[in-house]
């Protein structure tokens, strides 16, 4: 039933209502706005009905209507407005919310819109809400600059007394905070007044039962604020009567609903109730029982937590916010990732909320139509960036509860501790039980706190964001000491920008070389060229092929011809290997160029700013001559497109997997490029193809790339990423930016660079990955080829399709579906074998069970086994402890040239035997380790030759403890 003891309105009815009841009232209907702002920098997402008519209130555009209302999405989830820690918590807090207004420009004021307001929502026509429940607040006064007072507005109460609002229900509220309303310093402000509903005493959050109003315990809501705009304020406080006041109205749906369908919380409404069992229904949970769980961790909480970000994440990528690192989209990246934590604390590992987009479409689409056509799209977008997430989530998770768990065995028995053997199946058991240990140790006084060391470790490595571990930690009520956090990651920058600073040793380099290099700098010419006239030797080094006896490998006049050594030139084209591009090759002419004087098969620094050239000569060169020095042109091209390329992909990476993304090394060479970087996962095929698509977008978006020279701090302060452990120089470095003029920052990657690079990103061509693997601990390795590689890539797969195709005798089509149904058949032949060792394990049943010996009473199996695979060995376990009743049983057999043990204990024996302590022993004398529960444990070895005498060893760990 209703406030007023009707049938329910919906949420949808009550939202047409209240559109048609302005429209009644000569309003214009105005459809909701995006939520983001159309040309307004100021606001990060649309958070009240009036933004999209701001222009208007500031007299800034003309509309042809004097009267508007509308049902406008709101969200608010970051920067001033934010509501984000308190959704799922309380009864009223939202992400996203609608808010119904009426609007004048101009036109009517107070009184109108004083009288429309009781009209709708106590008119039977109408809302019908009794009167006997609502109560109005007015503008009690206050000084709203220094020296510059305004009293009660006297008419605002005047008007409500001539609607027959009872004098004592009208609420003169003093301040600025609640009842006075400002667009910002100066500009149009005015007095507020608002309704609000008396939701009785089962509402008060404090269990009052008979508190008056304006009490603040929750029991008394308010539902809708009338802005008055009637005055203008100047920098100096004073407030000028506007010569046409304006009227701007918001009223919640989610809170009037809540009123007029009878319940207390918003989210027991209709608006809601659809999403909460659907979420209930994907995290497999019961909707009815998880109602009655008010708590954090899991429970009703995480259902509303689903629910009301799956309404934000819906409609902020329906209208065209995609997650990123980065202002809307780093908001909804947080929102998105909230709603998949609370899914795991209902144990859905799985994607989930993406299936709750349709949900929102269908409770929400007769008023937002362009849901229905988004719905795919917005789906895919959810789905992708659940996946992507899930590795951080599993590895940082992981983590935390490992952490916790220690954390909390220190403070339960203090002292020192090993170390923990880790499996899913014990995190689990020990996740369920902290969740009850925690609580009981904060009832006790006692203080669970994760270091900061800790926090900036997950952080830094596991890529937790710093607000997501916030979330965590206050979701398990754990404490954070933040101050490390900040000070270790200070720490990590300062440890970074030393590593940056420095321009290079100069103890390996030859005596000669170093000497030169104190007076003599290489001239580069080949940021802008790849030819250079009249380029002067300066010095050689003999290094090889030497046809004169008395001449040993060293600085030497001249280099004949088919000697090899290393010329360095007053300047040159030729670009020498550093910063993980490979050095060019190319040639020295003489001044015709008719005439080769040498190969350059490279180059280096031999000391900082001197380029030496590896060559091999053809004529005989002389310190002093002049040479023409030609780069290989082509060899050049492919090198900068791949060394861009490196920028995109290394961008692409920070975008999609995280800002943890940190470059731990590169190669950029004509055939390939190759990107180290740190990460704790493998990169999986659908991140790839969305960091492959990311970067060949703005591959396609064919911006100027941009370099500039700027001191180090000054780059790092503009956004530049520097690498650790590459070394720049203080003032000087260059600074490489790829633009993208549809960033927040205006740039898509930038960077500390001393490469070569293409002019236009465009001029790469196309970027593909060939491969992900990893090359050490927490280390991933990329390569990707761009250009012509690229398409010498695709025409190689091809040429591999055909003849994959010819092999199978079937068309290139139908390859998949062959293979599919080859893989099949294997499997099948496969299990059909597994199916026969595990006939073989059961086979052994009965021997073993016949060499069961006696132990001070207890039956004790100890055998080892043959030809059966773990689980068969499991299986053998669990049936021999069955056929035992009450017994030991320990087993073990050679796999794959090591050990695997397992031993199993009946329950009414495991306070004398502990099977992981039983098969820890065992574990030792065959070179290995294990654990498990005290029922079952399993542990591996490298000693085979160790087998036997383990286990005979059984006997004789088992009588002390019999």
């Amino acid at each position: 039933m209703t406030a007023n003891g009707d049938k329910k309105m919906t949420g949808n009815e009550i939202r047409e209502r209240f559109l048609q009841f302005f429209e009644s009232k000569g309003h214009r209907r105005v459809r909701s706005s995006s939520l983001m702002p159309h040309g307004d920098p100021t606001l990060l997402f649309t958070n009240a009905g009036m933004n999209q008519f701001k222009d208007v209130f500031l007299g800034l555009e003309k509309r042809e209507y004097l009267r508007a209302t509308t049902a406008q999405k709101c969200v608010r989830a970051g920067g001033k407005h934010n509501d984000l820690e308190n959704v799922g918590f309380t009864k009223r807090h939202h992400t996203f919310f609608e808010m119904l207004g009426n609007f004048s420009f101009g036109d009517y004021f107070k009184k109108d819109a004083v009288a429309f307001a009781w009209e709708l929502i106590t008119s039977p026509e109408w809302y019908g809400i009794p009167k006997d429940k609502l109560y109005v607040t007015v503008f009690g006064g206050a000084e709203v600059a220094p020296g510059n007072s305004l009293g009660v507005d006297e008419e605002a109460k005047k008007f409500w007394l001539e609607q027959k609002v009872p004098a004592e229900r009208i609420v003169a509220v003093p301040g600025l905070k609640d009842n006075f309303w400002a667009m910002g310093d100066t500009g149009p402000c005015g007095p507020c007044s608002e309704i609000f509903y008396d939701m009785g005493p089962a509402a008060s959050e404090e269990g009052h039962a008979d508190c008056k109003f304006p009490c603040e315990c929750g029991r008394y809501v308010e539902i809708w604020n009338l802005v008055f705009m009637q005055f203008n304020r100047d920098a100096s406080g004073t407030l000028t009567p506007l010569p046409k006041p304006c009227v701007d109205t918001g009223m919640g749906l989610e809170r009037v609903a809540a009123v007029l369908q009878g319940v207390i919380s918003n989210y027991d409404t209709d608006l809601f109730v659809p999403l909460l069992k659907h979420a209930a229904e994907l995290c497999g949970v019961d909707f009815g029982r998880e109602e009655a769980m008010e708590e954090g961790r899991g429970g009703v909480a995480s259902l509303r937590v689903i629910a009301d970000h799956a309404r934000a994440t819906t409609f902020l990528v329906t209208d065209g916010v995609l997650p990123s690192n980065e202002g809307r989209g780093y908001v909804l990246r947080k929102i998105m990732r909230r709603a998949i934590y609370h899914g795991r604390l209902l144990g859905q590992n799985k994607p989930f909320l993406y299936e709750m987009v349709n949900t929102v479409r269908d409770v929400m689409k007769g008023a937002y139509p362009e849901l229905v056509e988004s719905s795919e799209r917005v789906s895919t977008v959810v789905k992708g960036e659940e996946t992507r997430f899930a590795h951080t989530l599993n590895a940082g998770l992981g983590r935390w509860e490992d952490d916790l768990e220690v954390i909390v065995q220190q403070i339960e028995r203090p002292g020192p501790g090993g170390d923990l053997d880790r499996t899913q199946s014990i995190r689990k058991s020990e996740y369920e039980s902290l969740k009850v240990r925690i609580p009981k140790l904060k009832a006790s006084d006692k203080c669970v706190a994760y270091s900061g060391e800790q926090a900036f470790k997950l952080y830094d490595t596991f890529g937790l964001p710093r607000d997501f571990i916030e979330d965590l930690a206050r979701d398990w009520g754990v404490s954070v000491n933040w101050a490390d956090f900040d000070k270790a990651l200070e720490e990590q920058r300062t440890r970074a920008r030393a590593s940056w600073k420095g321009g290079g040793g100069k103890e390996a380099a030859n005596p000669a070389f170093a000497k030169l290099g104190e007076t003599f700098k290489t001239e580069p010419d080949f940021y802008h060229a790849t030819c250079a006239k009249d380029a002067r030797i300066e010095a050689i080094i003999l290094t090889g092929g030497a046809n004169r006896v008395d001449t040993k490998s060293g600085p030497v006049k001249e280099l004949k011809a088919g000697e090899s050594g290393e010329v360095v030139l007053d300047r040159t084209v030729i670009y020498a290997e550093s910063g993980g591009q490979m050095a060019d090759t190319g040639k020295f002419y003489d001044a015709s160029e008719a005439q080769v004087l040498a190969e350059v098969t490279g180059a280096f620094y031999p000391v900082a700013g001197l380029v030496a050239h590896r060559v091999t000569a053809k004529e005989t060169l002389r310190v002093g001559d002049r040479v023409t020095v030609h780069a290989d042109a082509e060899r050049r091209a492919r090198i900068m497109r791949n060394h861009t390329g490196t920028h995109l992909v290394n961008a692409a990476l920070r975008n999609i997997l995280g800002t943890h993304v940190k470059q731990s090394g590169s190669l950029n060479a004509p055939e390939r490029l190759r990107f180290d970087f740190t990460h704790f996962a493998p990169v999986d095929h659908e991140e790839l193809r969305d960091i492959e698509q990311q970067v060949n977008d703005e591959i396609r978006l064919n911006t100027c790339v941009e370099t500039g020279v700027m001191s180090l701090e000054e780059a790092l302060n503009s956004g530049a990423l520097a690498f650790f452990g590459d070394k720049y120089p203080e003032s000087n470095v260059r600074v490489v930016t790829i633009p993208d003029p549809r960033s927040p920052r205006g740039f898509y990657s930038k960077e500390l660079c001393g490469g070569t690079h293409v002019k236009r990103a465009g001029d790469i061509g196309v970027l593909k990955i060939v491969s992900e693997e990893s090359v050490a601990a927490g280390v991933r390795r990329i390569e990707a080829v761009t250009g012509i590689g690229a398409l010498e890539h695709y025409q190689d797969q091809a040429q591999t399709l055909r003849e994959v195709a010819t092999r199978l005798n079937v068309g290139e089509d139908d390859v998949l579906a062959t293979v599919e149904k080859l893989t099949s058949t294997a499997r099948q032949l496969e299990k059909e074998l597994e199916l026969q060792k595990r006939k073989g394990a059961l086979n052994q049943l009965d021997e073993l069970f016949g060499q069961a010996q006696t132990i001070k009473g207890v039956k004790v199996i100890v055998g080892e086994v043959a030809n059966v695979d773990r689980e068969g060995l499991r299986q053998l376990v669990d049936s021999l402890r069955q056929k035992l009743g009450s017994g030991v049983v320990a087993l073990g057999m050679p796999d794959d040239g090591k050990v695997a043990l397992i031993a199993g204990v009946t329950k009414d024996l495991t306070a004398k035997v502990h099977a992981g302590k039983l098969i820890q022993a065992l574990a030792k004398q065959v070179g290995g380790s294990g654990g498990g529960r005290p029922d079952l444990a399993e542990a591996g070895g490298k000693d085979t030759s160790a087998l036997k005498s383990a286990l005979l060893s059984v006997p004789s760990l088992l009588e002390p403890l019999l």
